[in-house]
C-alpha cells in the first residue's frame, strides 16, 4: 500500500515538458498507488471552470488511466487555483479537500495543507489571501469576462515573480515555525504534510515534547517532484 503526495506544478503550456513528466508519471506511478493527493498549485492559474482551457483539458486527458483504473485523486486548492471547483472536478476526476486536511496515512494522523496560511510573515500576501478566499471578492471576480481575469492572473503572476526575486523577502515568504506547530497543536496531529515554498526537504522537531515533522513537497519547474509514504517497516 502506498500513498502519493504531490503540489506545485504549475502546469501551462509554456512549460511543455512537464506537462509530458505528469503524463508519464500518472501512466507509469500513480497508477500504482492507493491514493493520489495533489496539494494546490496543480495549474499556473486557474481563472474558473468556464474558462476552457487547453491546459485544463491535458490535465483531464492525462489523469484517464486513474480513472479507468479506479484509483482515487484528491485536489486541495493553492494560491494560484483556488478558483477550481466542483464542475471542473467531476471532469478530472478529484475530490476537492478543504486546506486545512487531516487524513490517516496507514495509521498515522498527517495534516496536509497547501502551505501558504503558514506563511504569516508574509502580511501583504496574507492580507490578499484573506480578500480573495472570501465569496464576495470571488463572485466579482467570476463575473468578469475571462479576458479581463487572464489579464488579472497574468499581472498577479508578474508581481508574484517580482516578489520572489526580491531577496529581502526570501525568508517571509517561507512558513513560520509557530505557525507550524499551532496548527499541528489544533489538529492533534505529529506529521505535516505542505507545498508552497517550493523548498523540499523533511523537518524534524519538537512538538510539546513528542518528536514531529514537517515534509516540504517540491516544485515540478525543473522535474517531477512527489512523495510517496509506503505502509508497513
Amino acid at each position: 500500500m502506498s500513498t502519493l503526495f504531490i503540489s506545485d506544478l504549475h502546469l501551462d503550456l509554456s512549460r511543455p515538458e512537464i506537462i509530458r513528466q505528469f503524463e508519464n508519471f500518472i501512466r507509469d506511478e500513480a497508477v500504482q498507488a492507493d491514493a493520489l493527493y495533489i496539494l494546490g498549485d496543480l495549474f499556473e492559474a486557474w481563472i474558473g471552470d468556464d474558462a476552457d482551457s487547453e491546459i485544463g483539458q491535458r490535465f483531464i486527458d492525462a489523469m484517464q488511466p486513474m480513472r479507468d483504473a479506479g484509483r482515487p485523486a484528491f485536489f486541495m486548492h493553492g494560491n494560484r487555483d483556488f478558483l477550481l471547483g466542483e464542475r471542473y472536478a467531476r471532469k478530472a476526476g478529484l475530490t476537492l479537500l478543504p486546506d486545512p486536511s487531516v487524513i490517516n496515512i496507514h495509521g498515522t494522523p498527517t495534516l496536509m495543507m497547501h502551505g501558504d496560511s503558514l506563511c504569516i510573515d508574509d502580511e501583504t500576501y496574507q492580507a490578499f489571501r484573506t480578500l480573495s478566499r472570501s465569496p464576495e471578492w470571488q463572485r466579482s471576480f467570476l463575473a468578469r469576462t475571462t479576458a479581463e481575469r487572464q489579464a488579472f492572473a497574468d499581472a498577479a503572476r508578474e508581481e508574484s515573480m517580482r516578489h520572489t526575486r526580491d531577496g529581502n523577502n526570501e525568508t517571509i515568504m517561507d512558513v513560520n515555525q509557530k505557525a507550524v506547530e499551532s496548527a499541528m497543536h489544533k489538529s492533534g496531529v505529529y506529521r505535516l504534510i505542505h507545498g508552497h515554498t517550493h523548498r523540499p526537504n523533511t523537518h524534524g522537531f519538537q512538538l510539546s515534547g513528542p518528536s514531529a515533522e514537517r515534509i516540504v513537497l517540491g516544485d515540478w519547474y525543473e522535474q517531477g517532484s512527489s512523495v510517496n509514504i509506503k505502509a508497513g517497516p
